[in-house]
C-alpha cells in the first residue's frame, strides 16, 4: 500500500510538473525536481520506523523502571533468609522450607514462590551465581543493554528539545535576539551579517551542515571577488568560520555569481534555509517592538520600522537572486545585464517595474524586446502573465459601539481586508478589452457627434439671447386683492361715502357680501388646518422612515459581527493547505510557494502600528482580521490608503523583488 501511494504520488508530482514547464521550465527548482530518482520511499520508511522506535522506546523505558526497581531490592540471600556466605546444603534445606510455605497450591503467595525460585537459581547455578556476583543480576548486562537504550533515547529527545515549533535553533533564536536589541536600526549589510550567524550553518549544532578543507582555498578566493566584507572586526558568532562561508555564499548568490562546483551544494543548503530564519528575525522584531511597548523605560528602544521591512526585502532577494538596488526586471527569463539597457533606458517607453512592461500595447511590447527570438518573447510573455497581481479591499470599524465608522483615541479599531489574487495576464486583458470596446464606438461615431455636438452648441448660442429677450418682455401677473373683513363702523363709513345709506336692498347686499367674505375666510383657516395636519402626518412618516432605516442599519451592524464571529470560528477550525502558487525564481534551489505579510504602518512616524500577518494561504481569495488599539497614529483619511502615499496598509511579497508592490 506504501508503495502504491508513493508511485501514485509520483505520478501526479510529473503530472503536474509537465503542466507547468512553458512557464517555470528554466528555474533551477524545476530542474532539480525533474532531477530526483522515482518512487522515493524512504520518508514514509522513516515515518514507520520512527513510530516504531517511539513503541519501543516506551515499552522499553517501562522495563527499566520495573528492572531498576528490582535490581535495588534483590539479594537472594536476604529473599532465602540466610546469610551471605552459606552453604549449598543450608540454601537447598532453607528453599524446601519457604518453597512449602509460599507454594500456590498450598494457598502461599505466587510472587514470593517466584522469587524464592530465582533467589534459589542465582544461588545454585554456577552462571546465575556468576552473573549475580559480576553484574548484581542474574540475568547478567542485559539490564546494561536497557539503560544504555534508554540512555540513548534520552539523548535524542534531548536533541529534539533544542528546536523550537517552526524547526528553528533555539539558540538560533538566542543570537538573533541579541544582535537585533543591540542594533535595533538595521542596514542590509548588517542584516545579512546577522541571518549568517545562524547555528544552523555551525556543523557543531546541525549535522546537515559540512565544512570541508577546501573551504579555506575557495571561501578566500570568494571574497576578494565579492571585495566589501570586513574581516577586521571580532564579533562572534558572526565572526567564526561556518558564519563566515554562509555570509559569502549567500552575497555570491545576491550577486548571481559563479561558484566551484564544491560550494554549489553548500549554497543549496543554505538557500533553504533562510526563508524560515529570515521569518523567525521577523517574529523576533515583532516581540522586541511589543516588549518596547509595554515598558516604561527610555533605555529599551524598540527595533525599527525599516530593520523590519529589510528582513522582508531580504527574503525576497535571496528567494529571486538579486541584490537590493537592482531592476525587478532581471526577474523575467533572457533579461540579463548587458540587454537591460535596452529595456530601462529605452527613449520611448520608460519601463522601470514589471508592471509598466505589461501594461504596454502588444505591439509596442514587441517593438521593445525586439532583440528576443519569436520562442524566447512568447516565454517572457507567458512567465510574465503568470506574475501575481493582489488587490486589497480594506474596511475599518469599531465593534460594539453605536457608531462602528468613528474612530477615536483608544478605539479598539478593527480591519478586514479582503485580498484577491490575479494574475497580469488577466488583469490587463480585462482593461485592454475595456478599452477597446470603449473607443470602437467612439471612433465610429465621432464625425456625427462632432457635428451634433458644434450644432447643439450653436442653436444653444444662437437661441440663448431670445429666450432671455422674452422672459424680460413678460410682465409679472397682478394678484387679486383679498376680501377683507371690515368692522360694522367702518361698513357703515363706506356705505355713507358710495351714497347707499338707508336703502334696504343696499343694506342686504352688504349683508350678502359680508356672509361671503366670511365664508371665503372660514374656507381659508379649514385648508390652513388641513396643511398643518399634512404637515405633521409627513413629519411622522419622515420619523418613522428614519427610525426603520436605524433598526435596519443596526440590524445589519449586529449581522456583521456575528458574520465577523463565524469567520473567525472557522479561522480557527479550518485547516487550509499552504501550496498556493509556485514561485518563478530562477536561481532558488528549491520550489517556493507565495506568501505574503500584511501589516500596518505610519509612514511619517516610521512606526509599526500592528504585527505583520503572515497570509500563508492565499490562492484565490482570502479575508484578513487585523485589531490594533493604537489607531490614534493615523487619521480617518489615511486609514483607507493601501500602499498609496505612506503606505498605511502594506503588503509585501516574498518572492517579489523589492521595489513597488504590485
Amino acid at each position: 500500500m506504501v508503495f502504491n501511494s508513493s508511485y501514485f504520488s509520483f505520478l501526479t508530482e510529473q503530472i503536474r510538473l509537465k503542466n507547468i514547464r512553458k512557464v517555470y521550465g528554466r528555474c533551477m527548482w524545476y530542474r532539480l525536481r525533474l532531477l530526483k530518482p522515482q518512487p522515493n520511499i524512504i520518508p514514509t520508511v522513516k515515518k514507520i520506523v520512527l513510530l516504531a522506535g517511539w513503541a519501543l522506546f516506551l515499552f522499553l523505558a517501562y522495563k527499566v523502571s520495573k528492572t531498576d526497581r528490582e535490581y535495588q531490592e534483590y539479594n537472594p540471600y536476604e529473599v532465602l533468609n540466610l546469610d551471605p556466605g552459606a552453604t549449598v546444603a543450608e540454601i537447598k534445606k532453607q528453599y524446601r522450607l519457604l518453597s512449602l510455605k509460599y507454594h500456590p497450591d498450598k494457598g502461599g503467595d505466587e510472587v514470593m514462590f517466584m522469587r524464592i525460585a530465582k533467589a534459589y537459581a542465582a544461588l545454585t547455578d554456577e552462571e546465575s551465581r556468576k552473573n549475580w556476583e559480576e553484574f548484581g543480576n542474574p540475568d547478567g548486562n542485559n539490564i546494561i543493554f536497557l539503560l544504555n537504550l534508554y540512555s540513548r533515547g534520552g539523548s535524542w529527545w534531548y536533541r529534539s528539545i533544542r528546536y523550537s515549533g517552526d524547526q528553528i535553533l533555539i539558540r538560533t533564536t538566542q543570537i538573533y535576539t541579541y544582535f537585533v536589541y543591540k542594533t535595533r536600526n538595521m542596514d542590509m549589510k548588517r542584516l545579512i551579517m546577522v541571518l549568517a550567524g545562524a547555528s544552523e550553518f555551525d556543523p557543531q549544532y546541525n549535522k546537515d551542515a559540512t565544512s570541508r578543507p577546501t573551504d579555506n582555498i575557495l571561501i578566500p578566493q570568494l571574497i576578494r571577488e565579492i571585495g566589501s566584507i570586513n574581516l577586521k572586526k571580532n564579533e562572534p558568532p558572526l565572526t567564526c568560520p561556518y558564519s563566515l562561508k554562509a555570509r559569502v555564499l549567500l552575497l555570491s548568490h545576491l550577486a548571481r555569481m559563479k561558484i566551484p562546483e564544491t560550494l554549489e551544494e553548500d549554497q543549496q543548503f543554505m538557500l533553504k534555509k533562510c526563508p524560515a530564519l529570515l521569518q523567525e528575525m521577523v517574529n523576533v522584531i515583532c516581540q522586541l517592538i511589543v516588549m518596547a511597548r509595554n515598558r516604561e523605560e527610555r533605555e529599551f528602544r524598540a527595533p525599527t520600522l525599516a530593520s523590519l521591512e529589510n528582513c522582508m526585502k531580504l527574503s525576497q532577494m535571496a528567494v529571486q537572486g538579486l541584490q537590493q538596488f537592482k531592476s525587478p526586471l532581471l526577474q523575467l527569463p533572457h533579461i540579463e545585464e548587458d540587454n537591460l539597457r535596452r529595456v530601462s533606458n529605452h527613449k520611448k517607453y520608460k519601463i522601470k517595474t514589471i508592471q509598466d512592461l505589461v501594461s504596454l500595447k502588444e505591439s509596442d511590447r514587441h517593438t521593445l524586446l525586439h532583440f528576443l527570438e519569436d520562442e524566447k518573447y512568447e516565454e517572457v510573455m507567458a512567465v510574465l502573465g503568470s506574475f501575481p497581481y493582489v488587490t486589497m479591499d480594506i474596511k475599518s470599524q469599531v465593534l460594539d459601539d453605536e457608531d462602528s465608522n468613528n474612530i477615536t483615541v483608544g478605539s479598539l479599531v478593527t480591519v478586514l481586508v479582503k485580498l484577491t489574487r490575479q494574475t497580469m495576464a488577466e488583469v490587463f486583458e480585462k482593461e485592454q478589452s475595456i478599452c477597446a470596446a470603449e473607443e470602437q464606438p467612439a471612433e465610429d461615431g465621432q464625425g456625427e457627434t462632432n457635428k451634433n455636438r458644434t450644432k447643439g452648441g450653436w442653436q444653444q448660442k444662437s437661441k440663448g439671447p431670445k429666450k432671455t429677450a422674452k422672459s424680460k418682455k413678460k410682465k409679472p401677473l397682478k394678484k387679486k386683492p383679498t376680501p377683507v373683513l371690515l368692522p360694522q363702523s367702518k361698513q357703515q363709513k363706506q356705505k355713507q361715502a358710495n351714497g347707499v345709506v338707508g336703502n334696504e336692498a343696499a343694506v342686504k347686499e352688504d349683508e350678502e357680501e359680508v356672509s361671503d367674505k366670511g365664508s371665503d375666510s372660514e374656507e381659508e383657516e379649514t385648508n390652513r388646518d388641513s396643511q398643518s395636519e399634512k404637515d405633521d402626518g409627513s413629519d411622522r412618516d419622515s420619523d418613522r422612515e428614519q427610525d426603520e432605516k436605524q433598526n435596519k442599519d443596526d440590524e445589519a451592524e449586529w449581522q456583521e459581527l456575528q458574520q465577523s464571529i463565524q469567520r473567525k470560528e472557522r479561522a480557527l477550525l479550518e485547516t487550509k493547505s499552504k501550496i498556493t502558487h509556485p514561485v518563478y525564481s530562477l536561481y532558488f534551489p528549491e520550489e517556493k510557494q507565495e506568501w505574503w505579510w500584511l501589516y500596518i504602518a505610519d509612514r511619517k512616524e516610521q512606526t509599526l502600528i500592528s504585527m505583520p500577518y503572515h497570509v500563508c494561504t492565499l490562492k484565490d481569495t482570502e479575508e484578513v482580521t487585523i485589531t490594533q488599539h493604537d489607531f490614534n497614529h493615523l487619521s480617518p483619511g489615511i486609514q483607507e490608503q493601501s500602499g498609496q502615499h505612506g503606505e498605511a496598509l502594506s503588503l509585501k511579497k516574498q518572492k517579489q523583488k523589492p521595489g513597488p508592490s504590485p
